[in-house]
C-alpha cells in the first residue's frame, strides 16, 4: 500500500540543477573519458557487468548523476544510500531486495563508510548479490580501506573546462525559458559565471537559479554584471582544506615558488587565502622552501620567511596577506639551490646504512683532566692559521663532495662567493656537481 506522504507533490519545486540531472550517460557534459564512448564504463554496462566502481573528485561534477544514469542504463533498480545516516541493517535490507530483482547501490561520501560497513558491501559485491557504486570527496587511497580500493576500479572526475561549463549555463537558461521564466544574458557573463563556478556544475546552476527567479515583472529578467558579482560576493573559492584541493593547490603553491614564477606563486597563494587557509601555515610552507629550494644562494631568504611567519602570529587577515606575499616572492624571485636538501638527505641515507664511524682522536672532547692520556690530542685549531683554515680530517672515509655538493651558479650568490673563497684558500677545487 502506497502511504500519503509518498504519493504527494513536492511542497517546494526542485532546485534547477536536480531538475537537469542528466537520464543517460549521453546527457552528461565534460567528463569523456569516463561516460564517452568506448570507455571502460561503457563497456561493462554493455556487458551488463558493472562490479564495483569508484568515483572520486570534488562537488558538483556530477557523480551522483553518473550513477543515477548507470542504473537506468542496466536497467537496475537505484538504491541510494548516505554513508553518513545508512547502518549495516540498511545494506543488509538491500541485499534482500537485490535477491528479488537487480540492483545498483549507489552510496554518497562512501569514505564514512566503517570498516565493518566496507566489509559487508564487497561481500555482497563478491557474491554477485548486486553491483555497487560509490562517490567520494576524498582521494580513495586515502580515505577508503584498502580492500575496498584493490576490489574497485577507481574513476576519478576532473572540474569541467569554462567551455563545458558554458553549455551547462546555457542547458540551464534554456531548461528555464521552456518553463516560462525568461532570462537575457550576454554571452560574456555566461562564460564568467561559468569561470567563477570553479568547474563545479551544481554551483553555476544554483547561481543561475538565484540570478533568474524571483523578479515581479513578467518581462524577461537582463541580467547585469553587478547581480552576478553580487551573487558570488557570499561564495568563496571552493577549498576544501582536508582533501585534495588542499594538498593539490598547496603543492601547486611550492612548486610555483621553487619554479620561480612570481605570477603563479601570487595566484595560488590568493587561492589558498581566498580559501580560508590558516596563514600559519602557509607561512611553515614559506620557511621550508626557503632552505629547501633557495637555500645558500639567499641566506636571507629563510630571514625572511621566519620574519613572516613571525609577523602572521600577531598579525590576522587581511593585512597577513601582504606579509605572506612578500616572503612567498622572495623565495619565487631568489637565486635557487638545494644543495641544503640534498646533501642532509645524502647523509641521513648513509648514516642509516652503514656502521657508525668512530670520532677521530683529535676531534674528541679534550675539555677534562686525562683526555691527553686517553689520546684525545693532535687537533690543529683553524683560527692560528693566517688562513683561518687548516687541513685536518674530520670526518673518517668520507670524500670531499660525498654529501655536499654546491649548486652555485652565478657570482651574486653566497654559495658561489664561497665556492671562489674557498678555492682560493685550500687551493683546491669546490665541490660542485660535474
Amino acid at each position: 500500500m502506497t502511504g500519503l506522504f509518498e504519493t504527494a507533490a513536492p511542497i517546494n519545486p526542485l532546485p534547477l540543477a536536480v531538475q537537469l540531472r542528466p537520464k543517460t550517460l549521453d546527457e552528461v557534459i565534460g567528463q569523456d573519458p569516463i561516460v564517452g564512448q568506448g570507455s571502460i564504463l561503457r563497456r561493462r554496462i554493455a556487458a551488463g557487468r558493472l562490479g564495483s566502481i569508484i568515483l572520486y573528485g570534488p562537488p558538483g561534477l556530477g557523480k551522483t548523476s553518473i550513477a543515477r544514469a548507470v542504473g537506468q542504463m542496466l536497467g537496475k533498480t537505484f538504491r541510494p544510500l548516505n554513508a553518513t545516516r545508512a547502518g549495516v541493517s540498511d545494506l543488509r535490507k538491500i541485499a534482500d531486495e537485490a535477491k528479488l530483482r537487480p540492483t545498483l547501490i549507489f552510496v554518497d561520501e562512501v569514505h564514512r563508510f566503517s570498516a565493518t560497513q566496507a566489509d559487508d558491501l564487497l561481500a555482497l559485491c563478491e557474491d554477485g548479490i548486486l553491483d555497487f557504486m560509490g562517490a567520494t570527496t576524498g582521494n580513495p587511497y586515502h580515505v577508503l580501506t584498502p580492500a575496498l580500493v584493490s576490489r574497485s576500479t577507481i574513476f576519478k572526475l576532473e572540474p569541467l573546462s569554462i567551455e563545458d561549463m558554458m553549455k551547462v549555463v546555457q542547458r540551464g537558461i534554456d531548461h528555464l525559458a521552456a518553463t516560462g521564466i525568461a532570462v537575457t544574458i550576454a554571452p560574456a557573463q555566461i562564460r564568467r559565471i561559468a569561470g567563477r563556478s570553479g568547474g563545479d556544475a551544481r554551483r553555476a546552476m544554483t547561481t543561475l537559479e538565484s540570478l533568474a527567479v524571483g523578479h515581479s515583472d513578467a518581462q524577461a529578467t537582463i541580467v547585469t554584471d553587478a547581480m552576478i558579482e553580487e551573487a558570488y560576493a557570499a561564495a568563496p573559492v571552493n577549498h576544501d582544506r582536508s582533501g585534495d584541493a588542499h594538498y593539490d593547490v598547496v603543492s601547486a603553491f611550492v612548486k610555483s615558488m621553487r619554479g620561480s614564477d612570481p605570477d603563479a606563486t601570487l595566484y595560488w597563494l590568493a587561492r589558498l587565502i581566498q580559501g580560508g587557509e590558516d596563514p600559519r601555515y602557509i607561512a611553515r610552507r614559506i620557511m621550508i622552501h626557503a632552505s629547501e629550494d633557495v637555500g645558500l644562494a639567499d641566506n636571507t631568504a629563510l630571514q625572511t620567511a621566519v620574519a613572516a611567519s613571525q609577523a602572521v602570529e600577531k598579525i590576522g587577515y587581511p593585512e597577513a596577506r601582504i606579509i605572506l606575499a612578500h616572503a612567498a616572492l622572495h623565495v619565487a624571485r631568489a637565486p635557487k639551490s638545494n644543495s641544503a636538501c640534498r646533501g642532509i638527505s645524502a647523509a641521513l641515507d648513509f648514516v642509516a646504512k652503514q656502521p657508525p664511524a668512530a670520532v677521530p682522536l683529535h676531534l674528541r672532547d679534550a675539555h677534562y683532566k686525562g683526555a691527553a692520556e686517553l689520546g684525545h690530542v693532535g687537533y690543529l685549531f683553524p683560527h692560528d692559521d693566517p688562513r683561518g683554515w687548516v687541513e685536518q680530517t674530520y670526518a673518517p672515509n668520507i670524500g670531499k663532495g660525498a654529501f655536499y655538493q654546491s649548486d652555485a651558479r652565478d657570482a651574486a650568490t653566497f654559495e658561489k662567493r664561497a665556492d671562489d673563497y674557498w678555492q682560493r684558500v685550500t687551493q683546491g677545487s669546490p665541490t660542485r656537481d660535474p
